[in-house]
């Protein structure tokens, strides 16, 4: 099978940086090439940023924040330019969607549906919100007023991953942008050309050239130097623990700016024997370990089953396998594409082959498929005697691969459950509610989902305990990260009460 779309045929990408307003390219005139994972063409070459061109974002998001082009902007005019700015993801949604999947590999159907509209929807909830915020008035003595008050900490560095490049990205810049920040952002060098297209779509909406800035690299060449940077005042990112814990290092080591991160996870979905709803609790531990390629930091890939059960519960995640095989995410059918690229595809196989030699059983799967010629793809992939200390019970695949471990204690699988590294995000299914709420508060994770798992709003903060990460993005809970709370205590000798 061969890629057939004439849309995609016909798309063409600038891969040049976006600094102060104007596309352009590296420094030292230097490229890399951005691959396709669907079939592996070539969509075009992309400015490999080092630290000159990094140098050269921060000074104009610098500038742009010291004379206030957007950050003296009346909270309400800000809220009219994000909106704005959301408006113009929705209108290139088609556009963004295809980008989204010829650069990472995700189904078209999910590109659109989900990544495009929760972008924009981000976008747009954090520019309806800034002017709702409201500022503090301490109770003192009557001879003073105490103001608490919100100020933007300046210039943003922003890191963010290929799994989900643009709802990633949005997160953390729609935040910093609503309060009245400048931004650099770096995206991954797997996934940069839609990052590199919301920078247009945000000047066309009106956000001044300076402010947002897109710089496209290799993380030691252009990811380290922002960390690095003595003039960024706040680094997000999101990736690996292993890169997260060096983000947290450089930031100490230059200017002690503040550095949030949002890490890997190992997250566990507990079933048990009172399950109210065992159709349901299959078709999501199956549905969310193979969304998105099993590509996302808070993939349920530890699936604890009361021994009671897990035989039913098996046969009938067998039975729903079949439908996501790997398939042309160009295809409106397909519901599990590509692995993002080489590199990830051999890893995800490394962990299949050591789940195989620590003595896992392999139920489904387990080796690579290629449903168009040229891209990356592994079938889904469920492994059943799993035991806590086998390494794909305790390491992030981030691929399509299900560990499945049995239990008959609630106190024992909690403490399994509890027992790693990561603590982004857990469920857990019950119909007796003290058992629900028992479990949950016990469980060491940023979200626990009690009989479904992947409900979620934007109102809602996520991250995670332990290392997965520092911080939270999303909800009201983000402008946090993005902003400085000034105390300003004013004396008041007032001439009624001498």
């Amino acid at each position: 099978m061969t890629t057939t779309s004439p849309q995609a045929a016909s798309l063409s990408f600038d891969g040049r940086a976006f600094i102060n307003g104007e596309r352009i390219a590296a420094r030292d005139g230097q490229t890399f090439d951005c691959i396709s994972p669907v079939d592996g063409r070539l969509l075009t070459a992309v400015a490999r940023c080092g630290e000159a061109d990094i140098d050269a974002a921060v000074a104009a998001g610098r500038a742009a924040f010291e004379d206030r082009r957007w950050s003296g902007m009346a909270p309400a005019q800000r809220k009219r330019v994000m909106i704005k700015f959301a408006e113009q993801l929705i209108a290139h949604a088609d556009e963004l969607a295809l980008t989204e999947t010829l650069d990472m590999g995700k189904p078209i159907r999910y590109a659109k549906s989900v990544d495009v509209n929760s972008a924009a929807n981000c976008i747009r909830w954090y520019g309806e919100a800034v002017d709702k915020v409201y500022d503090e008035i301490a109770p003192t003595a009557s001879t003073a007023l105490a103001l608490i008050t919100r100020e933007p900490v300046g210039v943003v560095g922003v890191i963010v991953p290929w799994n989900y490049p643009m709802i990633m990205a949005a997160w953390k810049i729609a935040p910093a942008l609503a309060a009245g920040n400048s931004v650099v952002l770096k995206p991954s060098e797997k996934s940069p050309l839609t990052a590199l297209r919301l920078a247009e779509l945000a000047l066309a909406a009106g956000i001044p050239p300076g402010v947002f800035n897109v710089v496209p690299g290799y993380g030691p060449e252009a990811g380290s130097p922002l960390a690095l940077h003595m003039d960024v005042d706040c680094i997000a990112f999101t990736g690996s623990t292993r890169v997260g814990k060096q983000i947290h290092v450089m930031a100490g080591q230059s200017n002690l700016k503040r550095a949030w991160t949002e890490l890997g996870g190992k997250s566990p979905n507990i079933v048990f024997a009172d399950c109210p709803d065992l159709d349901k609790a299959v078709e999501a531990a199956v549905g969310s370990i193979f969304f998105n390629q099993g590509e996302s930091c808070n993939a349920p890939s530890r699936l604890f089953v009361e021994a009671s059960i897990k035989d039913a519960f098996l046969e009938k995640a067998l039975k729903l396998v079949p439908q996501y095989q790997p398939g042309n995410p160009l295809e409106k059918a397909t519901v599990m594409g590509a692995i993002v690229d080489q590199v990830q595809m051999d890893n995800v196989m490394r962990y299949i082959g050591l789940g195989q030699s620590e003595g896992a059983k392999l139920l489904a799967g387990g080796a690579a498929a290629e449903p168009v010629k040229g891209g990356h793809y592994v079938l889904p992939t469920i492994f059943d005697g799993v035991t806590p200390q086998m390494t794909i019970a305790r390491e992030e695949i981030f691929g399509p691969v299900l560990s499945v471990l049995s239990f008959t204690d609630a106190a024992d699988v909690v403490k399994q459950a509890n027992s790693s590294v990561y603590g982004l995000q857990a469920a857990v299914w019950t119909r007796d509610i003290n058992k629900a709420h028992g479990v949950a508060r016990a469980l060491r994770a940023g979200t626990v989902h009690v009989n479904q798992y992947d409900e979620d709003d934007i109102t809602v903060p996520f991250g995670g305990f332990k290392q997965s990460g520092v911080g939270r993005d999303k909800s009201l809970h983000a402008f946090d990260k993005y902003t400085e709370t000034k105390t300003t205590w004013i004396r008041i000798d007032s001439p009624l009460h001498r």
